[in-house]
């Protein structure tokens, strides 16, 4: 649980999400998980309330808000299990993307929506055949007249089935490999967009596409930035991204104990309760020692991110973060699964959820493998050449 100072009004906002949370959202997962995707209306529902990009201007209807706000409002979500209801992903991924980069007139014509839930976004980053290996992008923009032809082939892309508007990373010059990565605005209505959902083997209720992009022609001003910048813009907002995953790692991770502790206190074996067992206590005590020091690692790291307007650069220790608690989520949810026995298995207790939904933790926003290169990089960023 979170362990920060919270002021008045962010307690108050933590127990509004909280709220709506348990009363409109956990007794719809059910049919959510049958869709395999949440009704855009929770969207809609989130804008409302004010819940979405509560970082943007005023004029476009944000409340110029801290950090810390959103990483409430993700902690909320996820430590109910919700991992799937995706809001922060299109609200402190995505967003910050279009506010940072886009055009004064981008900003005029998509936040409003987007600040609203009306206009609900994706990225689409990863091909087929390149994986995490962004460099490798072979999907193309080629100029024409005042519109660029956008042909590209996404996939693993969160929320891309109910998106209306999603940043594509294509190349401006193939030749240039990671330099000639660009980043543009796509709606998803435009013709030669068509898009395909994935099954998963958890977080069902979190829609994933394969997005296929086919001469689609898009206005040149609608790119983000400069022609080549792609690569540099994602790897300022990534770090961002990667805190949050590392959040909700984390948060799974309680889950996961809090339901291993209630199993184990109320099953029976030889005549008294799992939980009076040594092994019980010492595996349980284990882990959550581990998940204090994966919870101060990111709380601390989120008030450091947010007191500075986010302007310091995280990207190592937000790599370190969701190194070390998205592999410790996958850990304690083994765990906490082995310690309900068949009935965990059977998944008719919540364990299950939780012990698939892990499992993503360690490859979406960047796989461990990567997080490994990035810290070793810079761990001997001065060893000789």
């Amino acid at each position: 649980m979170l362990t920060l100072p919270l002021t008045s009004e962010q307690k108050e906002l933590r127990k509004s999400v909280g709220a709506y949370l348990d009363q409109e959202i956990v007794p719809r997962m059910k049919e959510f998980n049958e869709a395999c995707q949440v009704d855009p209306e929770v969207y809609r529902a989130f804008g409302e309330k004010g819940w979405l990009c509560r970082w943007a201007d005023t004029k476009y209807g944000g409340l110029e808000a801290p950090f810390m706000d959103s990483y409430i409002i993700t902690n909320e979500i996820a430590a109910r299990g919700l991992s799937a209801v995706m809001t922060w992903l299109h609200s402190d991924v995505v967003a910050p993307y279009i506010n940072a980069y886009g055009s004064e007139e981008l900003k005029d014509r998509y936040l409003p929506g987007i600040v609203k839930g009306e206009t609900i976004l994706a990225i689409a980053m990863t091909e087929p055949e390149s994986g995490s290996d962004l460099a490798a992008t072979k999907g193309t923009l080629v100029k024409d007249g005042d519109d660029y032809i956008l042909n590209a082939n996404k996939i693993f892309t969160s929320n891309g089935v109910i998106a209306d508007l999603v940043i594509v990373a294509a190349s401006t010059d193939l030749e240039a490999g990671a330099k000639g990565l660009s980043l543009v605005l796509v709606e998803t209505a435009s013709p030669g967009v068509s898009r395909k959902k994935l099954n998963k083997l958890g977080t069902h209720a979190q829609d994933t596409a394969e997005m296929f992009f086919e001469n689609v022609r898009v206005p040149q001003k609608n790119l983000l930035g400069e022609e080549g910048a792609g690569m540099k813009m994602l790897m300022t907002k990534l770090q961002q991204e990667r805190l949050l995953a590392s959040l909700i790692a984390q948060c799974m991770g309680e889950l996961a104990i809090e339901l291993a502790i209630k199993y184990t206190k109320e099953r029976i074996m030889f005549g008294k309760p799992v939980a009076f067992f040594q092994n019980t206590q010492f595996v349980l005590a284990d882990l959550a020692a581990k998940l204090a020091a994966g919870r101060a690692l990111v709380d601390g790291l989120a008030m450091v991110f947010s007191s500075s307007g986010q302007k310091i650069d995280i990207l190592i220790q937000s790599s370190m973060a969701k190194l070390y608690c998205t592999e410790l989520v996958n850990e304690v949810a083994g765990k906490a699964m082995q310690m309900h026995g068949g009935y965990g298995y059977c998944g008719e207790l919540p364990i299950g959820e939780v012990f698939l939904d892990a499992r993503l933790q360690t490859v979406a926003a960047g796989t461990s493998e990567i997080m490994k290169l990035i810290i070793g990089r810079a761990i001997f960023a001065d060893r000789p050449k």
